[in-house]
C-alpha cells in the first residue's frame, strides 16, 4: 500500500483536527482527571505531573491518507507538551515490534514537516519512570515473582505523605504535637511525615504484642511504651495500616487514660472492608484492598520492609 506523497497533497487537506477532551473529572491531580487509553499512558502522565511539565492528552488527530479528497486515516500522538513544542508517543512493546508504529511517524513528519514529534520505545519510557521512582525494582534478591503487583508508587507515597504533613501542620498551627508511632511498620512513613510538618513536634514509640485470646485485652498488650508525657498535648497516633481496628481501638482507650488535649489518629493505609470496630481515623493515606501488601516500612517475616513502594 503506497504511502502519499507530501508534495501530492493540497496544504489545505492538511490540517489537525481537534480532538474531544476525555477529561473525566475537574478536580484532583492532572493524571487522575484524564481517561486514558492505556495505563501506561497514565504512568507517564504522573511522571510529567511530578516534574511539573505541562501536558495535553491526545489533543489533534494529523489526517495521514485521503480518498476522494476525504479522510480515511488519521495519527494522534499520546501527548503534547505546549512548553516544548513536542508530541510524545509512546510504545511499550520491543523495538523490533513497533516497525508500523515507526512507518506512521516517519509518514507524520512527511506531511508535517513542521511538527515536532519523538517516539518513546519501552526502554526509554522505563529509564524516564524511573527517575520518578517507578521501574523495576532496585532491591537486590527479590525475585520479580515474588511481587504481584505494584499498589503505590514512590511518587503517590511522597505526594501522598506530604499532602497529609500539610494539613497537619495547618490544623495545628500555633501548637505542637506528639507523634506516637507504633512499631515497627510505620518506620519510613513517620519518618517521612515528621520531616514535612512544620509545627513544633516530638515523637515517641508504642510496641504491640498480639496473640490468641479470648477478650480484646488478652488478644492485644503493650510491650513497649511512650516515654514521653502525653497529658494535656495534642497527641496523633501514627500507623501504618488499619484492618479490624480491635488493636487501634485497644490503643486509643489506653491513650486517652493519660488525658491528652486531645488524640487523632493518621494512617499510611486503610483497609475499610476488614473493619470489625468503629475507629475514629482523621487522616488517611490511601484505602487498599485485603490483599497481603509489603514495602515502605511493611514486611512479610521482616522481609521486604525496604521496597519503595
Amino acid at each position: 500500500m503506497a504511502s502519499p506523497i507530501a508534495a501530492d497533497v493540497p496544504a489545505s487537506w492538511r490540517r489537525p483536527i481537534k480532538q474531544r477532551s476525555r477529561l473525566l473529572r475537574r478536580s484532583g491531580p492532572p493524571h487522575l482527571r484524564v481517561g486514558f487509553a492505556h495505563p501506561s499512558e497514565q504512568e507517564f502522565a504522573r511522571f510529567l505531573d511530578y516534574y511539573r511539565i505541562r501536558w495535553v492528552y491526545e489533543p489533534v488527530a494529523f489526517p495521514t491518507a485521503w480518498e476522494d479528497g476525504r479522510v480515511t486515516e488519521m495519527f494522534a500522538p499520546d501527548f503534547y507538551l505546549p512548553e516544548h513544542d513536542l508530541y510524545v508517543e509512546l510504545t511499550t512493546m520491543k523495538q523490533s515490534l513497533v516497525t508500523p508504529k515507526n512507518r506512521k511517524l516517519r509518514l507524520l513528519r512527511e506531511l508535517y514537516p513542521d511538527v515536532n514529534v519523538k517516539l518513546l520505545y519501552r526502554k526509554d519510557y522505563q529509564q524516564l519512570l524511573a527517575q520518578a521512582g517507578y521501574g523495576y525494582l532496585e532491591v537486590q534478591n527479590i525475585k520479580k515473582s515474588d511481587i504481584e503487583q505494584i499498589l503505590i508508587s514512590p511518587v503517590e507515597l511522597e505526594t501522598r505523605v506530604r499532602a497529609l504533613a500539610r494539613r497537619i501542620s495547618r490544623d495545628y498551627r500555633g501548637q505542637g504535637v506528639v507523634l506516637v508511632g507504633v512499631l515497627k511498620g510505620i518506620t519510613f512513613f513517620l519518618a517521612d511525615l515528621a520531616r514535612q510538618i512544620t509545627v513544633p513536634l516530638a515523637i515517641d514509640y508504642l510496641g504491640v504484642a498480639r496473640r490468641s485470646g479470648t477478650s480484646q485485652r488478652e488478644r492485644v498488650s503493650i510491650v513497649r511504651d511512650i516515654d514521653y508525657p502525653i497529658t494535656g498535648r495534642h497527641v496523633i497516633l501514627v500507623e501504618d495500616v488499619v484492618n479490624t481496628g480491635l488493636t487501634l481501638d485497644f490503643l486509643l482507650t489506653r491513650l486517652r487514660e493519660r488525658e491528652p488535649a486531645s488524640i487523632e489518629v493518621v494512617t499510611l493505609l486503610d483497609r475499610p472492608s476488614r473493619r470489625l470496630v468503629n475507629v475514629p481515623m482523621k487522616y488517611v493515606g490511601f484505602q487498599v484492598p485485603g490483599d497481603y501488601v509489603v514495602g515502605y516500612g511493611l514486611d512479610y517475616r521482616e522481609l521486604y520492609r525496604n521496597l519503595p513502594n
